[in-house]
């Protein structure tokens, strides 16, 4: 067998020197050549696959099917394929064993004589292929949740509590307590679907779970009403919540892995008449952040949001109800602007992404650290730039105002329709309109509309009917053409899949300023930003512009910016 170095320094072009030193270290420090060559960025994973297959005549698969057949799963530990990074793939097509690492042979024959596969044909395929159809195959080879619901029975909490036994992968989790089981595979499913909230509601005679993916709620599992305390005690434990109180509402949170997801939970327990009911916010902390690019702003309003954040002082709002990606939206303008020379200190509930390079705090209501107690305490801190989570008082606002108007420069949020009740709602809080005037420098309001699937969407020609209900001509729309999603396994046959934001940018311009000193009503100032030289663009105009470009679709903008 040639040596993989050799290989390597043909295929790739790496320099002999190069492969020496990468030698040197698996001397001193051990490991494998290949991994040691991708380290040093030398290679890439693909490189090395390659090279491993030239070194050992065995062909490259790059891509696995996307739910691999789990016929092994009762048969062969999820470890056992972990650890050696092999997993068995059985198509109507074809049947093989895929692996990332050739060395592990005599495991390789464990496994084919375990299977009573000996001569299958064997294939190398990358290690994130490999891993993301392990956790796939034993997620779907779980119990099915109607076999878990079918065997729940009336269980004493405190009993499930001493069988609870904490896992690392929530996929390696073996109890076979049915509401383990259920609270496993809710969280599974909705981690694999991407949901962003998970509702448990209990009700007279059913309990009802549903989960949000893209904004949307879809039922999930109805467990039988005799379940509900099982699982409301199983959620409540897991997030060290207190189990014997169930008058009051509780908040807590819990830490899991998921395949290869860090997930953390956000959880909140409300009494109603039928019992707790509870919704789990998930958080993907293994998800990367967002640049400004990909929020979904078009260049004219990129560029203007872009110069805005680049501003030496003055108070940015972004605005919108809970979920609609304003938080995003502030942590890309942070990211853009955070360099060595500038100081950002943040004050958030809950801290949702952690940055480099910027000092973030946790509001903490149980000893007094409130958003005004933080931010009056940042502002002894040098800070240049403040995050303020979300302006929810009087005392908030004031002091935003005042570190505004004393050179720093503030991003923070509220709940408001549209930018120009932003105003209204300061206003209303009891901030002087002349400090809004002076101190506020554009109000964002924003939205999150689904975007069309890309592996079905398609062309789509309305009405005459169907462009009136929507407030549409045919003379508006013209020659251009629209899309919609025919729906696929890939969107969950819902035509849709991830989401965008739309946007409603108001600059605070001179007119505005001085309109501003004189009414505090919301329609008058977004009459003056429509007509102004600040040319606002409402939320529904930016809606349409993406769908004639394609993005989304003419019901999802009037879902989301209906009057």
């Amino acid at each position: 067998m040639r040596p993989l170095g050799t290989i390597v320094k043909e295929t790739c072009g790496v320099a002999g020197e190069a492969i020496d030193r990468c030698l040197e270290i698996q001397r001193e420090k051990g490991g494998r050549l290949g991994e040691i060559l991708v380290r040093q960025k030398l290679i890439s994973e693909a490189d090395l696959l390659a090279a491993r297959s030239r070194q050992c005549g065995i062909p490259v698969v790059e891509r696995l099917p996307r739910e691999v057949d789990p016929f092994f799963t009762g048969r062969i530990p999820i470890h056992f394929l972990k650890k050696f990074s092999m997993i068995p793939v059985a198509t109507p097509d074809e049947s093989y064993v895929a692996m990332a690492e050739p060395m592990f042979f005599q495991q390789l024959d464990d496994l084919l004589q375990v299977l009573d596969w000996r001569g299958m044909k064997v294939v190398l395929a990358p290690p994130d292929e490999i891993a993301s159809a392990i956790n796939t195959a034993y997620d779907l080879g779980r119990d099915s949740a109607d076999q878990v619901i079918q065997d729940m029975d009336e269980e004493d909490p405190e009993a499930i509590l001493s069988e609870i036994e904490e896992t690392a992968d929530l996929l390696d989790d073996t109890s076979d307590a049915p509401v383990i089981k259920l609270v496993n595979l809710m969280l599974s499913q909705a981690v694999r679907e991407n949901a962003s909230d998970i509702h448990i509601e209990p009700y007279q005679d059913r309990v009802k779970i549903r989960q949000r993916i893209d904004g949307i709620l879809y039922d999930m599992f109805t467990p039988p009403k005799h379940a509900q305390s099982q699982l409301i005690s199983r959620i409540k434990i897991m997030a060290k919540m207190d189990i014997a109180e169930k008058r009051l509402p509780q908040d807590g949170r819990i830490d899991i892995r998921i395949a290869d997801k860090n997930v953390d939970l956000r959880v909140s327990t409300l009494p109603t008449s039928f019992g707790e009911r509870i919704v789990m916010r998930l958080l993907d902390k293994s998800s990367v952040l967002l640049s400004l690019s990909e929020l979904g702003m078009l260049k004219d309003d990129l560029e203007r949001f872009s110069r805005l954040i680049r501003a030496p002082h003055g108070i940015i709002l972004v605005t919108g109800p809970t979920g609609s990606g304003k938080t995003t939206t502030l942590y890309a303008a942070l990211s853009v602007i955070n360099k060595p020379d500038i100081n950002i200190i943040t004050v958030e509930d809950p801290i949702e992404y952690q940055i480099d390079g910027i000092s973030q705090v946790q509001v903490n209501t149980k000893i007094d650290l409130t958003f005004a107690n933080g931010l009056r305490t940042i502002v002894r801190q040098d800070p240049d730039v403040i995050l303020i989570g979300e302006i929810r008082d009087l005392e908030t606002a004031e002091i935003a105002i005042q570190s505004a108007l004393t050179g720093h420069l503030v991003f923070s949020t509220l709940h408001t329709n549209d930018a120009a009740s932003a105003v209204t709602r300061l206003v209303d809080m009891g901030v002087e309109p002349f400090l809004v005037s002076s101190s506020v420098n554009a109000i964002v309001a924003q939205r999150l509309v689904r975007k069309i699937c890309p592996d079905c969407r398609e062309p789509f020609k309305p009405s005459d009917e169907y462009l009136a209900t929507v407030g549409l001509s045919r003379k508006q729309l013209g020659s251009r053409t629209i899309y919609q999603g025919r729906g696929c396994s890939s969107c969950l046959q819902t035509g849709y899949q991830g989401r965008i934001g739309i946007y409603e940018i108001m600059v605070m311009d001179d007119e505005l300023k001085s309109l501003l000193l004189t009414t505090s009503d919301a329609n008058k100032i977004r009459k003056q930003a429509l007509a102004g030289s600040g040319k606002m663009r409402t939320l529904r105009e930016d809606g349409f512009r993406k769908v004639l470009a394609g993005i989304t679709t003419l019901e999802e903008v009037f879902r989301i910016t209906k009057d």
